[in-house]
């Protein structure tokens, strides 16, 4: 049995009739750009966030970008970043002018290494930092983050992108961040049917900087306080991701379900748990293998039609386009280790138990265990 690596067509019962129903309210009446789907999904994110604000954009990136430019972040700035993230993390560093200087991460919980950040922080004095929580979970030492940026005056942005509905000591992510951001990219926990974006923020003035950045810099109709750039998410995208809202719950618990099958029957691999006090959305499952192993567990894979994953394939340090760009890399080289360990099993929305006793059964096979 082939077993893609995600598949998007997972939609409950009625789903598809509610938003084909949808999609000719908002033709019918002419809604496309903003109005009542954009306003109700922010209300709605507020609300299951319990975040202060919530400013839809267009999408992820630019969701990465607006945080740093409501925040003043812009040329000769050095902004603090992990050397494993998506390659978008590091190109809105680059793209509002500022300085990137990646920072290696833990191998405990596959976040960013706070004790190489603060080492970063005294060494390059940066204006801002970028703490990403990637595979549905986020660092062992959020709480540190935080208290440590609030004390040197560092602002923190938090990338948010894999994030949404994983949880730290039974609260979103997004709640107590100054600054954090989700993307609705079609492949997430919560997705679109296109790109979208948001910016979640507890601060009023960052709030108001945030609306006008992403609709031109726009003051009032046809005045404009700043120069911003066109970010403003469509009706289509806020009311297929309100649609999906009242079932992101049961989605995310499907997810979970998968994860935990995986690590009951794969226990001999090894794989990256959340660390104490998160509960993961189920977005990614992380194994580490050998290097010299993977890719005959991935050979195994492509011959049965399993799908998977390498996220990612390569530190933000080691890419062709960070040269001329990239300020400092500080710490060792673990991201590199994990880019060439890591692989991602399929985990999806309402998986059979067939599918995953079929991953399961093809990844069975020994390989020699990852040595860090």
């Amino acid at each position: 049995m082939a077993v893609p690596f995600i598949d998007l067509k997972r939609w409950e019962p009625g789903f598809q009739d509610a938003w084909q129903k949808k999609v000719r309210e908002l033709s019918e009446s002419a809604q496309f750009i903003g109005g009542p789907e954009v306003v109700g999904l922010e209300a709605d994110l507020v609300r299951e966030t319990g975040a202060k604000h919530c400013i839809g954009c267009a999408n992820g990136t630019d969701a990465l970008q607006l945080a740093l430019r409501a925040a003043g972040v812009g040329r000769g700035d050095t902004v603090l970043l992990p050397d494993a993230t998506f390659w978008a993390t590091f190109e809105a560093v680059v793209n509002v002018g500022a300085d990137p200087v990646t920072v290696d991460i833990d191998m405990t919980d596959l976040q960013m290494d706070y004790d190489l950040f603060v080492q970063a922080v005294r060494t390059h004095k940066p204006k801002a930092a970028m703490l990403v929580h990637l595979y549905g979970w986020g660092s062992r030492r959020l709480e540190d983050y935080r208290q440590f940026c609030r004390e040197n005056h560092v602002i923190l942005i938090e990338d948010g992108a894999q994030a949404y509905g994983a949880t730290y000591k039974g609260n979103s992510l997004y709640r107590d961040a100054l600054l954090s951001t989700v993307s609705f990219y079609p492949a997430k926990v919560l997705g679109g049917a296109g790109d979208a974006g948001a910016v979640f923020t507890s601060s009023d003035e960052y709030a108001e900087r945030l609306r006008s950045l992403g609709n031109h810099g726009r003051a009032t109709h046809y005045s404009y306080g700043l120069v911003g750039w066109n970010s403003r998410i469509s009706a289509f995208q806020a009311a297929y991701i309100r649609l999906s809202i009242p079932h992101v719950k049961s989605r995310i618990e499907s997810r979970r379900a998968a994860v935990k099958q995986y690590r009951t029957h794969l226990g001999e691999l090894p794989s990256v748990r959340p660390p104490e006090g998160f509960e993961e959305n189920g977005y990614l499952y992380c194994i580490l293998y050998n290097p010299s192993e993977r890719s005959s567990v991935e050979a195994r894979l492509k011959e049965k039609g399993i799908g998977f994953a390498n996220t990612y394939p390569g530190s933000m340090s080691s890419q062709a386009g960070a040269k001329g760009y990239i300020k400092a890399a500080v710490g060792g080289d673990n991201a590199r280790k994990l880019a060439e360990s890591i692989l991602n099993p399929p985990l999806f929305p309402y998986m059979t138990d067939a599918e995953v006793s079929e991953v399961v059964q093809s990844l069975r096979p020994k390989a020699a265990p990852f040595v860090g």
